[in-house]
């Protein structure tokens, strides 16, 4: 096995306090990392927060880099932050994501005692007064039990054969690079896409439910629309990972457990809440999967990522 050396990779935009946060749980790691690495997307409130912060001079592992807003890419920005790095396995993470403890690089590393697993991604747990809504999907989508998946169970699994999260997802350097890393151009999704690709070549996914990350969301109806919108896209420009394993049955699934769960802690007057916010997430993916025949002033308007479509 190579090294136990890990280096932490984070894009930021507009951070705050909860940056430093995370930054202060890292290097309190049982598994130190070797670098953190910042690329932080340019704009003047971020600007105004590294310097009154001076993250260098008070962590001595980060360094920072900075990017324009017309160069940011969910993938080319991670594979900027990959090749400031030189060791054998690397974090990514992101910054609104804090380590539950002080074995999270532990626990992610232990995953790659098996040759083939190309990358490992952790648990997450959702916020201190996350909605119950939130707080169930984050458990429908990260169990307390962990797992490894590789080609053999698509067959069982579909389209979750090939989920993974940057939330917080360490890899294996020597695939990462035999693969030719994250796709440079992508509006979503470049962490799954990579994972198809490591799947596909025969190596394995490995979730880890011993790593665990506080993070979750309180997104509106719109926000949800649009996230969708976005998830769609991805999906469209790549029929060849995604055509064959279509995620409206996962979605069902989702659908019928949080039902259930719902009437299980007596809340069942949350329902129509739940049923306004899947739809707006289903129309945001079908919207999103057929952008292609949309005007162009819309697809912006629908889009988390603006500046994708610059």
């Amino acid at each position: 096995m190579e090294k136990r050396e890990v280096d932490v990779i984070i894009p930021t935009f507009r951070p705050d306090e909860g940056l430093v946060t995370l930054l202060e749980l890292l290097e309190q790691q049982t598994l130190a990392p070797g670098r953190i690495i910042i690329i932080n997307t340019k704009d003047n409130k971020g600007k105004l927060f590294f310097e009154k912060q001076q993250l260098t001079k008070r962590f001595s592992l980060v360094e920072l880099y900075h990017i324009s807003p017309e160069q940011f890419d969910h993938g080319k920005t991670r594979d900027l932050g990959v090749g400031y790095s030189e060791a054998p396995f690397f974090l990514c993470m992101t910054q609104d994501a804090v380590p539950k403890d002080n074995k999270l690089l532990e626990e992610l590393w232990k995953s790659f005692e098996d040759p083939k697993v190309a990358v490992a991604y952790g648990r997450q747990l959702p916020r201190k007064g996350a909605d119950v809504l939130e707080s169930y999907t984050r458990e429908f989508n990260y169990p307390a039990v962990s797992g490894i998946k590789s080609k053999a169970d698509l067959q069982r699994l579909g389209i979750k054969t090939y989920f993974c999260s940057n939330v917080c997802a360490m890899y294996r350097r020597s695939i990462y690079n035999s693969l030719g890393g994250f796709i440079k151009k992508t509006i979503f999704n470049e962490d799954m896409i990579y994972a198809a690709a490591a799947i596909q070549a025969g190596y394995k996914i490995q979730y880890q439910a011993a790593a665990e990350v506080i993070h979750s969301h309180h997104y509106t109806g719109l926000q949800q629309l649009r996230r969708n919108f976005d998830l769609g896209v991805s999906q469209a420009d790549h029929p060849q990972i995604f055509a064959k394993l279509p995620s409206e049955k996962e979605g069902k699934r989702l659908v019928a457990g949080t039902i259930n769960y719902l009437r299980q802690k007596k809340k069942s007057y949350l329902i129509p809440l739940f049923f306004y916010q899947s739809g707006c997430k289903y129309l945001g993916y079908r919207l999103g999967k057929a952008y292609k025949a949309l005007p162009k002033g819309w697809i912006k308007k629908l889009s988390m990522n603006p500046n994708y479509w610059q």
